[in-house]
């Protein structure tokens, strides 16, 4: 199993920025992106907006203990960027701890989904890697 920016919890910073979350508060860049992977149309991009908003007022969802963590028995590779600004890194610690058989794998200088992007093709390799068994080999970060 590979997890990508995939917190145990929303933490604070996190549920205020859901909650704040909105197509008009994309860069023109991003809007362009979303319009691109929406194949639904405006009508997919409302919806994926109302989701994002309900997440920062919902406890049920996300919220995942350590001892559930520790009943995942496959091996597990989780993917954070250092500079995420809705799940701060010491998260992927927590998961690495609780998870048996996980590898951690923190993306430098990356924020949210770091496996976009110029990490694109570094996350590939890894996932490869990683879903070969060769993965993490000595000296990897």
């Amino acid at each position: 199993m590979i997890t990508i920016s995939a917190p145990p919890y929303f933490p604070p910073q996190a549920r205020a920025i859901q909650r704040q979350f909105s197509f008009a508060s994309l860069s023109e860049a991003e809007k362009t992106a979303m319009r691109e992977r929406s194949k639904g149309g405006q009508k997919q991009i409302e919806w994926l907006m109302e989701q994002t908003q309900a997440m920062a007022a919902t406890y049920d969802d996300v919220n995942f203990t350590p001892p559930v963590l520790g009943t995942i028995t496959a091996r597990t590779l989780i993917i954070f960027g250092d500079i995420d600004p809705l799940y701060p890194v010491r998260l992927a610690f927590e998961l690495r701890e609780s998870i048996p058989r996980s590898s951690l794998w923190v993306v430098p200088n990356a924020g949210h989904g770091p496996v976009f992007g110029p990490n694109a093709v570094r996350f590939g390799e890894t996932a490869n890697a990683f879903l070969r068994g060769d993965w993490p080999r000595k000296g990897t970060t």
